[in-house]
C-alpha cells in the first residue's frame, strides 16, 4: 500500500467519525435526549463543563462520562464494551444517550388557581390564586433520567418544567390550605403570609424531588391574591360584622357601667357609688336648707295670735 492509499484510509476513517454534542438551541434544557440509539464506534463526543453523558440501555444506566472529548471506543471507556451492537459487526453502540446539565436554572415560573378555600372567619368559600418563581437543579442525573424521565416518559424540557410547576402548585395548595383550614385563620391578609409560605414549602418540595434527582434551590417572588368578586364580599361582610361587634360592645359597656354601680365591692362599684352618694348627699343638703329657709321665712310673715279670754276679777271681801 502506498502512502497515498493510506492517506485516503485516513480520510475515509475521518469522515466515518460522528461528532456528537448537545446542539447550540438545546444549551438552555435541563435535559437533551440524543436523537439517535445507534451510536457509531469510535466517534468523537463533546461534553459541556456543566452537564453529563449518560448512556442508558434497558432502562439502567450503563455508565457516565463527564465534561471533556470523549472518543467512544471500548479500549479507553471499558463501559462501551457491554454496548457494543455484534449484529452490525461491532461498529455501533446500541444505547440511549442523554445530556443532563448539572447547573442551576432559575427565574423559572409557576402558579395558577389554588383552590376555593372555606374563609372560617365568614364561612365563605373563596378562591385562591397564587404566582412566583423557582430555581432547579439536577443533582443526581441517574435518578432524572431513570426514575423520571424513563417512568413518566418525559421527552421534552418543557415537559419536566411543566410537572415541577404542577408539584410546586400541589404543595403550595396543601399548605395554604392547612393555613385557613387546620389553623383557622383569616383569608383575608393571606396575601402577606407568602414569605412564610415559601419557607414551608421549600423543605417539602424538596422531598418530593429527592426520589427523581432533583431540587428546588428557591422559591421566591410569591404573590398570593384573592377573586375580585369573593375579596369584595370578604371586605363588606367584615365591614358588617366590625358595626355589629362595635354595636354589641358599646352595649355591653353600658350594660356594665350600670352594673358595677350597684356593686360595691368593685373598685368601679364604689366609684359609683360615690359619685351616687356625693350627688344624694349634695341634692339632700340642697333640700334642706330649702326647707330650713322656707320656715324662717314663714315665721316671718305669721302675725303672732293674741288672747281674747278676760282676766277673772278678783272676789270682792266682807266688811
Amino acid at each position: 500500500m502506498g502512502i497515498f492509499d493510506g492517506f485516503k484510509n485516513v480520510i475515509k476513517d475521518e469522515a466515518a467519525k460522528q461528532f456528537i454534542a448537545r446542539p447550540d438551541d438545546a444549551k438552555d434544557t435541563i435535559v437533551y435526549k440524543w436523537p439517535e440509539t445507534n451510536i457509531r464506534l469510535l466517534s468523537q463526543l463533546t461534553v459541556q463543563a456543566d452537564e453529563v453523558a449518560l448512556f442508558v440501555k434497558k432502562g439502567q444506566v450503563a455508565g457516565i462520562l463527564t465534561s471533556g472529548t470523549h472518543n467512544l471506543n471500548g479500549a479507553d471507556i471499558p463501559f462501551l464494551g457491554a454496548l457494543i451492537d455484534n449484529i452490525t459487526g461491532g461498529n455501533f453502540l446500541m444505547s440511549e444517550l442523554y445530556f443532563v446539565s448539572t447547573r442551576q436554572f432559575a427565574n423559572l415560573p409557576f402558579g395558577g388557581m389554588i383552590d376555593n378555600v372555606l374563609d372560617p372567619m365568614s364561612n365563605l368559600a373563596v378562591g385562591i390564586r397564587l404566582f412566583g418563581e423557582y430555581s432547579i437543579k439536577a443533582v443526581e442525573p441517574e435518578k432524572l433520567v431513570i426514575n423520571l424521565l424513563g417512568t413518566k416518559s418525559m421527552t421534552t424540557n418543557e415537559e419536566l418544567t411543566e410537572w415541577v410547576k404542577s408539584l410546586l402548585l400541589k404543595v403550595f395548595r396543601e399548605v395554604v390550605s392547612s393555613y385557613v383550614s387546620e389553623e383557622k385563620k383569616p383569608v383575608l391578609g393571606i396575601a402577606s403570609q407568602a414569605s412564610e409560605f415559601e419557607l414551608k414549602v421549600l423543605p417539602l418540595i424538596t422531598k418530593e424531588l429527592e426520589e427523581y434527582g432533583l431540587t428546588v434551590a428557591k422559591i421566591g417572588n410569591v404573590t398570593i391574591s384573592i377573586k375580585e368578586e369573593d375579596e369584595a364580599t370578604l371586605k363588606q361582610m367584615t365591614r358588617d360584622f366590625a358595626y355589629a361587634n362595635n354595636m354589641q360592645a358599646a352595649d355591653a359597656a353600658v350594660k356594665l357601667g350600670m352594673a358595677s354601680g350597684l356593686q360595691s365591692g368593685s373598685s368601679a362599684g364604689q366609684a359609683a357609688t360615690s359619685t351616687f352618694g356625693a350627688a344624694t348627699g349634695f341634692t339632700m343638703g340642697m333640700g334642706m336648707n330649702a326647707a330650713q329657709q322656707m320656715g324662717q321665712n314663714q315665721a316671718q310673715t305669721t302675725p303672732q295670735s293674741t288672747s281674747t279670754t278676760s282676766p277673772t276679777p278678783a272676789p270682792e271681801t266682807t266688811k
